[in-house]
């Protein structure tokens, strides 16, 4: 009896380094990916997760990046290959799908329209083919009536069905291997479990290898059969997906799990919340549009914010909470309704309601320094001694974990959770009572976020202030929260403590989202999957 052919490696990458100028971004790295296999490259910001995904597709190729070692993808040696023979690997062996579908798609041209040109590139198909094929893959990563939609803009798709589109392009050469950079990061937790669910199904169905970058352990959970930890370009840990999560071996993947927040542990270090109401909604309404486009974002929503206390606000986009949020700080008003402050009516932006945005580069001033900055709400109520003014921002900048010397540096200069501590200390400078914080930590990995959340408690704790938490994040909602608003088309739909929304939760679409939420167990992420397929085809 003769042995069974052995099967080459989809993916083999050996001793990989990447460097940018001093920088080494990947140093030494090797894995491989069998075919049919599912890897998920894990870790923080500037781990060279995504560097290296780059580098299986000759990305960094005239960039000025200096690479060594081999990378073998599909039988093509990257590091060799030829301009054509890259062209011909990407796109038709080897695929990938980026975090934000709309840097990748042409604002300009139908959606079927792109998939119909990468398709044509690779296999010379006329454009009546093409087309049909386009239709043909959005149909198949689940876009309703695809033939119709096809013929839609990046703009018409919501964020779900942009990120689809994305994974239909990738699929129309059939390709051996999808990558998948942070392919979830900015989905609501029903919208990013419809994703993962679809890419485990085109696995089983094409026999496709994937390559799943992500910061995210959850994400990893759910989708893959081997984990790789990467920290600061290397190889932390790497093995089955259920040792790895199960029984780590290394610290720092155990740190990694760790900073995870889950939707079964309740707050760990509570505030000291009294029964004093710092603020109130009262049937507020707000309306967008004109004649019959007129819909109400927020409709007959009614709660209230005790001093020392943090209410989270839970709701998948389009459910009102950002707009609540800003009614509640003043940037918006109300239709209807009102917001009361210490019982009394409240209109406008005072320094008592402060906020902190979901992206601190759009909300932080590029040309100005971080400490000027911090200090307009210092000048705002009439201070003018410069010196006090940069004696109280260097305070804040401690304050909040940052040097007190980066007054002068510029948010560029910062990583994604500096500049949110940037955000924080802005918010502080007005000596406020309450902080509306508006998705305070969607776009930052698992551990830094863990210091974000940990930086609002400690704050909360020292200077009693309320905290209004919006995020579509359950179990971030979940780590820093006294009581919990569930918001749906507008409205809320449950409120109460946060053991008891979270450990009983009485309206069905509360229990949707928490099915939603990926499970660190591989063995209960398979479990919820199957739920969710039955589901859907009940």
């Amino acid at each position: 009896m003769s042995d069974s052919p052995v099967t080459a490696p989809l993916v083999q990458v050996t001793d990989l380094t990447v460097e940018f100028g001093g920088l080494r971004a990947v140093d030494g790295l090797s894995f491989e990916l069998a075919v049919g296999g599912a890897l998920g490259l894990v870790g923080e910001s500037g781990s060279g997760k995504s560097t290296v995904a780059s580098a299986l597709l000759g990305l960094h190729r005239d960039t000025g990046a200096r690479l060594g070692g081999s990378v073998l993808v599909a039988g093509t040696d990257v590091g060799r290959a030829s301009d054509e023979e890259l062209r011909r690997l990407r796109g038709a062996k080897a695929a990938m799908v980026f975090q934000d579908p709309l840097s990748s798609l042409d604002p300009y041209y139908a959606i079927g329209d792109q998939i119909a040109e990468v398709y044509r590139v690779h296999t010379r198909a006329s454009r009546r083919a093409a087309r049909a094929r386009a239709v043909e893959v959005l149909d198949r990563v689940g876009i309703p009536d695809a033939v119709r939609r096809s013929r839609s803009r990046p703009h018409e798709f919501s964020g779900g069905m942009r990120q689809r589109a994305l994974i239909a392009m990738a699929l129309a050469c059939e390709p051996d291997l999808l990558i998948a950079d942070e392919p979830t990061t900015a989905l609501d937790v029903t919208v990013q479990a419809q994703i993962l669910d679809l890419l485990h199904t085109l696995r089983q169905e094409t026999g496709m290898g994937l390559l799943l970058v992500t910061h995210d352990v959850g994400v990893a959970a759910e989708s893959v059969d081997e984990v790789l930890v990467m920290r600061h370009g290397k190889v932390v840990e790497h093995g089955s997906v259920a040792t790895v999560l199960g029984a780590p071996r290394e610290e720092y993947t155990r740190d990694l799990l760790s900073a995870v927040p889950r939707v079964d542990v309740s707050r760990v270090s509570p505030a000291a919340p009294s029964e004093e109401v710092v603020i109130e909604a009262v049937g507020l309404r707000r309306e967008f549009g004109r004649g019959r486009g007129r819909f109400a974002a927020v409709d007959d929503v009614s709660l209230t914010v005790r001093r020392g206390e943090t209410l989270g606000v839970v709701g998948e986009s389009g459910s009102g909470k950002t707009t609540l949020g800003r009614m509640l700080v003043g940037l918006l008003e109300p239709t209807a309704g009102e917001v009361r402050y210490e019982g009394g009516v409240r209109s406008g932006v005072g320094p008592a309601v402060q906020m902190v945005f979901q992206d601190p580069v759009s909300s932080l001033n590029a040309r100005r320094s971080v400490g000027e900055s911090i200090a307009d709400p210092l000048r705002a109520r009439g201070e003018r001694d410069e010196r006090h003014i940069r004696h109280r921002v260097g305070e804040l900048l401690a304050r909040v974990g940052l040097d007190a010397e980066h007054y002068d540096r510029y948010p560029h200069e910062f990583s994604g959770g500096q500049r949110q501590r940037v955000g924080i200390a802005r918010a502080l400078a007005a000596d406020p009572r309450v902080i509306v914080c508006d998705e305070p930590v969607s776009a930052l990995d698992v551990t830094t976020q863990a210091q974000v959340v940990a930086l609002l408690g400690e704050l909360q704790r020292e200077l009693g202030l309320a905290l209004v938490f919006v995020a579509h994040d359950l179990a971030v909602v979940r780590q820093v929260s006294d009581r919990v608003a569930v918001m749906r088309g507008g409205r809320i739909v449950e409120y109460g403590p946060a053991d008891e929304v979270y450990g009983a939760p009485q309206d069905p679409y509360t229990r949707q989202l928490l099915a939603a939420v990926p499970a660190l167990d591989p063995v209960v992420a398979a479990r919820r999957r199957s739920a969710r397929k039955e589901l859907t085809a009940a």
